[in-house]
């Protein structure tokens, strides 16, 4: 085995786990990165478990996810661990950004830019989807290649677009509030205009609709919340989600909450079921 790449930073203990808060050299976005992993109690005595990717959204980090949503003490319960990345590269030192919070710094959109100067560090999609994953299995007891990504927001698109884009590497997938046509709306195009340097067509590796158009399909239903009173629901666009999933054949259980908005508030009010949801699958 090659020596561990992460720095341990933190750890606390936690719903009879472990919190580890850690750091390492990425070599897909060539700067260091930070990742929280969730370990039960079972893997802390040294057995392999399956673990579930926590993505948040525009202007979070590596911690937002573990500590707002409540998500630890569910993972802990069905013996599950948690792995929360970053939502960007930090420090790369692109003009401009850190001048808005949905492009640059906190706002990744779990892609890989295409376009220079973004190009050389924003590679948050080949991180997540093959860097990430290989690395955490091969120095955590997790079980290898049992995996189930969730998320919220943006994270909850990159959650969507990694589990359809690669059905065999994912098991489970769920989703609270996701951008679900990238493309569409204001916020993707912006990205366009600067991760891909206005090449529209990059979107079809990222955007969930136009995954599911093209034909790419999960074995497992998708689980998506959604709150009726979300301020962002013009530029989430569950609809169109819900069109594309029917054409495609796709099973989806998109549930719609009256009364509830975007904030982890919402998502603590159902992050049971989705830890239940992958346990299913997963164990």
């Amino acid at each position: 085995m090659t020596a561990n790449p992460f720095t341990l930073l933190e750890s606390h203990a936690c719903c009879g786990g472990e919190v580890r808060f850690l750091s390492h050299q990425s070599r897909e976005l060539g700067l260091p990165a930070r990742v929280n992993l969730f370990l039960p109690e079972s893997a802390v005595a040294g057995a392999a478990v399956p673990a579930v990717y926590c993505l948040a959204g525009l202007t979070c980090d590596q911690d937002t996810f573990l500590i707002k949503s409540n998500a630890i003490r569910y993972a802990a319960a069905h013996g599950l661990a948690l792995i929360a990345p970053d939502t960007s590269p930090r420090g790369a030192d692109v003009a401009g950004e850190d001048e808005a919070y949905d492009l640059g710094t906190a706002a990744g959109y779990y892609l890989d830019a295409t376009a220079d100067p973004w190009a050389a560090h924003y590679r948050m999609g080949s991180y997540i989807r093959k860097e990430l994953p290989a690395l955490m299995e091969a120095h955590f007891p997790l079980k290898a290649g049992c995996r189930g990504i969730m998320g919220h927001s943006m994270g909850g698109m990159g959650a969507l677009a990694i589990a359809l884009g690669d059905a065999s590497a994912w098991q489970t997938v769920s989703a609270f509030a996701p951008i679900s046509a990238p493309a569409r709306v204001e916020w993707g195009q912006k990205v366009t205009k600067a991760y891909f340097g206005g090449y529209e067509a990059e979107w079809g590796q990222y955007d969930p609709c136009l995954l599911l158009a093209a034909g790419k399909t999960h074995p497992g239903p998708l689980l998506v919340d959604q709150g009726t009173d979300d301020e962002f629901l013009d530029r989430l666009r569950p609809d169109l989600l819900e069109e594309a999933a029917a054409k495609a054949g796709q099973a989806l259980m998109l549930r719609r909450h009256k009364g509830y908005d975007h904030s982890y508030w919402f998502v603590q009010s159902f992050v049971k079921d989705h830890l239940a949801h992958h346990a299913k699958g997963l164990l």
